[in-house]
């Protein structure tokens, strides 16, 4: 980790931590998340995680940008406020593009529009002339792709129609992503802690509904983690009955050790922040001359990448998530030679 900023304001209310894990690609880009946290160690701990994680998500995705994150500590419902967002912007100003932050839990696009007020350095706000905006659409075309690389590996085939998918959580990313697979010709199931979002759902696809406790016990042939981490844990491991587990969530496992125990269950686990990257790579284009389609179609090539790094698990009879780590930081290091000629940040 190469630095924390602790973020404090009295006068709004702001307790805030950014966390800085690497730059050797670039500046270090990721979403600040807004949650209530029991103690600021705990508040700590994510966040580190979160950052190192975004160091191996901009690896993979071929980005050059290095891995970053934030997290403000309050209830996103009870103490988000304009001048709350506008303070925590003045502190990502002095870091003078080390850190450029986005959405994500907590934190939406008209945040970003709120916080973009103070700094410059920050991307997913609103679109405007038709570039930037809500990146959820592109997080979950990467999903979509990634799941048909893992059913090709699975079972020999890209081809979704008939298979049984079952998405957890269905906000922005997998509400989007059930359109894609319902396009496809999946069947569905859902779960959600909204259960207003999932009778939507339900009504549009024919979708049917589990309780959130119970999704993972569901037989099917993907689970799709779309909300929260810590899906897989000592205690559920057990529980599932499915072929592939890829979806949009973060931190998917509880201890990335379970990884191994995945690969010897002969359950092929898509590692989240390759499956996941299509959103950082659409807000890191934001400010480019790409166009929409541009983006999307990198975006696109999640499943190729994917692919790579399953090909590779083979070959080496390891889990994907150890081959993907290898993969970013052979990648990091390959860079390291070059940070003496850096003129920048």
């Amino acid at each position: 980790m190469e630095e924390f900023v602790f973020c404090r304001d009295s006068e709004t209310g702001l307790q805030a931590i950014v966390a800085i894990h690497d730059t050797t690609l670039g500046p270090a880009l990721g979403g600040t998340r807004m949650k209530v946290y029991a103690t600021e160690k705990e508040a700590l701990l994510d966040v580190a995680s979160l950052a190192r994680a975004m160091t191996y998500k901009a690896a993979m995705a071929g980005l050059d940008l290095g891995g970053g994150k934030a997290v403000i500590i309050g209830d996103p419902e009870k103490e988000k406020t304009e001048s709350l967002l506008r303070a925590y912007g003045r502190f990502v100003e002095r870091l003078g593009g080390r850190y450029i932050t986005s959405v994500d839990s907590g934190i939406n696009q008209y945040d970003i529009d709120c916080i973009r007020r103070e700094t410059k350095y920050a991307v997913g706000g609103s679109a405007v002339g038709g570039r930037g905006g809500c990146p959820s659409p592109a997080t979950a075309y990467g999903v979509l792709e990634g799941i048909r690389a893992c059913a090709t590996q699975v079972y020999g085939s890209p081809e979704l129609k008939g298979k049984v998918v079952a998405v957890q959580g269905v906000g922005n990313v997998g509400r989007a992503l059930c359109q894609y697979l319902a396009d496809e010709g999946a069947k569905l199931i859902i779960s959600d802690v909204n259960k207003a979002l999932g009778q939507e759902i339900m009504n549009r696809f024919g979708a049917r509904w589990v309780e959130p406790d119970e999704v993972h016990k569901v037989t099917c042939d993907i689970f799709s983690p779309c909300a929260l981490g810590n899906v897989v844990t000592e205690e559920t491991l057990p529980e599932f009955d499915c072929r592939i587990i890829a979806g949009a969530a973060n931190n998917v496992l509880a201890d990335n050790s379970l990884a191994d125990r995945l690969h010897e269950s002969e359950i092929l686990y898509a590692p989240d922040y390759v499956i996941n990257a299509g959103g950082l790579i659409y807000v890191a284009n934001e400010n480019t001359s790409c166009t929409s389609p541009e983006i999307m179609a990198v975006v696109g090539r999640i499943g190729e990448r994917l692919a790579q790094v399953l090909a590779r698990a083979n070959r080496e009879d390891s889990s994907p998530l150890w081959v993907a780590d290898k993969m970013a930081e052979e990648r990091v290091q390959s860079v390291k030679g070059l940070l003496s000629l850096r003129s920048s940040f």
